[in-house]
């Protein structure tokens, strides 16, 4: 028998077996907590029951939390047990007044179906850390792709100048759009971003963009971007709700990034991992700024203050309370002796970053005063008075208004090799202004595709 005859026979003879052999049925597979379960209550609950304001007492941003009971003290999950476990009772409601989610249409019976037998075959955790949030753990969906041409505007949350000054970074819908902001000619789209982004930064040399995005109340990404193929190099921190703001510091090698989630946190850029996390505040995070020689960040946030920390120790060094409202903008002086925060009162404050007392005001702003940017010896502003501005540092006189956009105006970001600095608004203007002589140097809508072609005319009959 040859070795290729043999080969056949031993193949029939395998195939025999198979044949004779009783067909077994494979049971089903277990119900995955971080593939089934997970998306359910991060796509559904986490809006109200999540780390900050949970309704009822009752929180689910990530496992740990969602094993304990609310304030009704009933068992929101029994392993084994789905009649003893109150998250099921509520998901599965008749009585829409107690039915969850509150306010939002039922889930379909098949999500129902899945969390009951997660319960009944034990409630198990499949994931490494009991603690990590939802979003970290739930494997990554296809995001939807950004539309070809924009039906309409979108307001401008995120702007960057590439170091070089001749590229213009704007946060779009599902992506990244890059610009040309000499003459507002649209470059390259970059994809896969989480739907809204609200802060860019590029490091040193331009090689790297950093990006804080989110789907409200569901998902914040922290991701590292190659602004020039658009490939993402790292995803940084995947968390459960909106990053708010990234700033690279200095040196470059670090990044720090904030949340809605209440956090800031410091990654080591060449590998990935993060450093710290600081969770002083109690509510959102708004921005976040590194001292001229990197030692310190501070921040501003929804909670009303505004705070220093040491970056090495991650500890609080200074608070300053003196906006009594949202603190949307934060930065520090040239020298590092001084920082100015910007928020709902329509003020910008200056004030000590060793002891947080107030040092000045900078007022005369007809609304909000979004984002405060210091750079050399200027402070720049924007505001809900649908202004830009330029203060002096050394004694806050202003320079000059530079006016033209009719909705608020929402980011900013300047170039010192072009000496440019650009606005974005709440309609999706972005505005690129000389700032030599304060005249504006373009101004185009940041939605590809906006406004549409008109259709083309009839023929005449």
């Amino acid at each position: 028998m040859t070795s290729r005859t043999a080969s056949i026979f031993s193949a029939l003879c395998l195939l025999a077996i198979c044949q004779a052999a009783p067909a077994q049925e494979q049971s089903p597979a277990p119900v995955s907590f971080s593939k089934d379960v997970a998306p359910i209550l991060l796509k559904n609950c986490q809006a109200c029951h999540g780390q900050n304001d949970a309704k009822g007492g009752f929180q689910l941003f990530n496992y740990a939390t969602l094993m304990k009971p609310g304030d009704s003290s009933s068992a929101s999950i029994t392993p084994g047990k789905p009649d003893d476990s109150e998250v099921l009772r509520l998901i599965s409601s008749q009585d829409k007044d107690e039915r969850m989610p509150k306010d939002a249409d039922p889930l379909p019976a098949d999500k129902i179906a899945l969390v009951k037998k997660w319960i009944e075959e034990g409630s198990k955790y499949d994931a490494a850390d009991a603690n990590a949030t939802l979003a970290s753990i739930v494997p990554k969906e296809p995001r939807p792709s950004a539309p070809q041409a924009y039906p309409r505007t979108i307001p401008l949350t995120a702007l960057a100048f590439r170091p070089d000054g001749q590229e213009l970074a704007v946060g779009g819908y599902y992506e990244i759009t890059i610009w040309n902001p000499a003459t507002g000619a649209l470059l390259r789209r970059i994809g896969n971003i989480d739907q809204r982004t609200f802060a860019l930064a590029y490091n040193n040399d331009g090689s790297l963009l950093a990006a804080a995005s989110g789907t409200p109340g569901i998902s914040g990404e922290v991701a590292l971007v190659n602004p020039n193929d658009g490939k993402i190099v790292k995803v940084l921190a995947a968390m459960s709700d909106n990053a708010l703001d990234v700033q690279f510091n200095p040196a470059g090698d670090k990044l720090a990034a904030c949340s809605a989630d209440r956090s800031i946190r410091i990654f080591n850029v060449a590998s990935g991992a993060q450093e710290k996390i600081i969770e002083d505040h109690a509510d959102w995070v708004m921005g976040i700024a590194w001292s001229p020689d990197g030692a310190k960040l501070a921040s501003a946030s929804r909670d009303k203050t505004a705070k220093v920390f040491d970056t090495a120790k991650g500890e609080s060094l200074a608070t300053f309370p003196g906006h009594q409202e949202v603190v949307y903008g934060v930065s520090f002086s040239a020298d590092g002796a001084q920082v100015f925060t910007s928020g709902g009162n329509k003020v910008v404050s200056v004030w000590n970053p060793n002891d947080g007392n107030k040092i000045a005001d900078i007022g005369g702003f007809g609304g909000e005063v979004f984002k405060v940017l210091v750079r050399k010896d200027m402070a720049y502003t924007c505001s809900a008075d649908k202004t830009a501005r330029q203060h002096k540092t050394a004694d806050r006189a202003q320079v000059r208004v530079l006016s033209g956009h009719t909705d608020w105006v929402y980011s900013l970001a300047y170039n010192e090799p072009a000496q440019r600095l650009a606005t974005g608004s709440f309609d999706g203007e972005v505005r690129v202004w000389n700032l030599a002589d304060g005249k504006q140097v373009a101004a185009f809508k940041a939605a590809p595709g906006f406004p549409p072609a008109a259709p083309a005319a009839a023929s005449a009959k």
